[in-house]
């Protein structure tokens, strides 16, 4: 009887370490955790500042010049994008700033004011940066105050091209850096024909929806 027991208990450890030798050759698989991918889909809005380096051309009552007038700008964006499963990021963005920039000419200032664009964007993504370029519709009020003649303001139409560099560093905050060519087109003001141009940098910070 003695024996019959033993030879139970031992049958019953080699089973356990039989078991035991099993679930050490074969660990429960473990499951990897990827996180998803950035995407860029979505409205957005921000604030942007920089410098502008403007350009006026005059011609007519005998003048003919051109007068640099550059300054610092400051504004706001706002825009969506749409991300395609290629990463091909296409979207439309507006903005609005302001210009501080101003030149004296003939004894009379010259300069430009307040600006705005609408723009279409295309780019493409490497998860949290998204490079691209952009182009549209762009306007500026431009000035000309003469002495005594007072103040000749008229409102300027053209287009903007350019290129930048978006970059998320949260799930909603981006930063971005961006330059743009603005051809504002001419006017006359105080009958004189005014051609303006202007290259802008920009660098802004944005939020995500």
């Amino acid at each position: 009887m003695r024996i019959f027991v033993l030879s139970t208990f031992l049958a019953l450890g080699a089973s356990t370490v039989q078991a035991a030798d099993v679930v050490a050759e074969h660990p429960a698989p473990s499951v990897a955790f990827e996180a998803p991918a950035y995407t860029w889909s979505g409205a957005y809005l921000g604030i942007q500042g920089g410098g502008g380096w403007a350009n006026g051309k005059f011609s007519g009552l005998g003048i003919s010049s051109s007068e640099d007038a550059n300054g610092g700008l400051f504004g706001a964006f706002a825009g969506y994008n749409y991300q395609f499963d290629n990463d091909l990021v296409v979207g439309i963005e507006g903005d609005v700033e302001y210009n501080w920039n101003e030149q004296e000419i003939f004894g009379a200032d010259f300069g430009t004011d307040w600006a705005g664009s609408v723009r279409g964007r295309v780019g493409y993504a490497f998860d949290r940066a998204l490079i691209y370029a952009t182009a549209g519709w762009a306007a500026t009020q431009g000035y000309v105050d003469v002495p005594g003649l007072g103040k000749d303001e008229e409102t300027f139409n053209g287009y903007t091209v350019g290129a930048g560099l978006d970059y998320a560093f949260t799930g909603n905050i981006f930063g971005r850096i961006e330059y743009r060519y603005n051809d504002f087109g001419k006017k006359e003001l105080q009958g004189v024909s005014v051609d303006v141009d202007q290259h802008a940098v920009k660098v802004g910070l944005g939020i995500k929806f």
